[in-house]
């Protein structure tokens, strides 16, 4: 179910209107079951890894708490790390590794038998990881302490406005917003609906419009006979394809979170007006960055 089509749409007002008459626990129970719909939507045989990891890091989060030792907590640290990259990488980066450990072999002469897995990668396995981790590592490092409400902890991971594309939010920052009751206010729920417009139109009117552009340039055969300033065009149209096509739906999320809430850090601020490759890199994913830097 993508944010750009009918049926998501269908869907987000539905979810609205019944979270409008809801208390905050069914709330909750209605953010739990939206997410999980809409995760199955796109192919429900992956529900069993969310769940896998949102039980890993809910028991490791409580073993790491309340563990005699600095050397146990760092066990099940250890624990959640390896459960929650080690499917990352099953799926993800497994066959990269194999067929590149394949080409090398063959480079000095071996003649290796690897078999690829050629698994499906599931959706948003990256945004949903590295949130999952942060948990653990926030309980780890004393920042935070781990929740008793299963229910709490699931919405937090499967928040569906943010489950495929981000931002990726620490549990610091999301996870007591909620736990605790939420009131909407008429004036966050105007500016919610302004980003979910603006990433829209990134998204839409942009991007969608920007990439059969660019694919006619890049695909164009022979690539002897593209002229130089096409090939400079298109890679400036690239760019803000890409930009308008992600930050367009950070947007959508962070509007979505609004009306709904719950606020989400900002994705995106201007990073093509960035003075250096650093500053680009803080303007840039900034979710990512922060989460790499902290």
């Amino acid at each position: 179910m993508l944010f750009n089509s009918f049926a998501f749409v269908l869907f987000a007002v539905v979810v609205y209107a019944l979270y409008l008459v809801l208390d905050h626990r069914g709330q909750n129970i209605l953010l739990f079951v939206a997410s999980v719909f809409f995760y199955a939507w796109w192919d429900w045989r992956f529900l069993g890894l969310l769940f896998f990891s949102i039980l890993l890091d809910f028991w490791c989060g409580w073993r790491i708490f309340e563990a005699p030792t600095h050397g146990w907590k760092r066990f099940y640290l250890i624990l959640s790390l390896i459960g929650d990259l080690g499917v990352l990488f099953l799926f993800k980066y497994f066959d990269f590794f194999v067929e590149t450990a394949g080409l090398l072999l063959q480079g000095i002469g071996m003649k290796p038998h690897f078999e690829t897995l050629h698994l499906i990668l599931p959706l948003g396995i990256s945004f949903y990881t590295f949130q999952t981790l942060s948990y653990s590592i926030d309980i780890y490092r004393g920042d935070a302490k781990p929740t008793r409400n299963l229910l709490d902890f699931a919405v937090y991971v499967l928040f569906f406005p943010q489950l495929v594309a981000g931002p990726i939010e620490r549990s610091t920052r999301l996870l007591p917003q909620i736990a605790s009751p939420r009131t909407l206010q008429w004036n966050r729920t105007v500016d919610g609906i302004g980003l979910i417009l603006q990433g829209y139109f990134k998204k839409v009117v942009i991007a969608d419009n920007l990439a059969p552009f660019v694919m006619a340039i890049y695909q164009q055969k022979p690539v002897e006979y593209v002229s130089g300033c096409n090939i400079l065009l298109a890679t400036y149209a690239f760019a803000f394809q890409i930009y308008c096509d992600f930050s367009g739906y950070s947007d959508i999320a962070r509007g979505l979170g609004k009306i709904l809430g719950i606020e989400l850090m900002v994705n995106f601020r201007r990073p093509y007006f960035a003075a250096n490759p650093s500053e680009f890199w803080r303007r840039w994913h900034i979710s990512l960055s922060t989460w790499l830097r902290d």
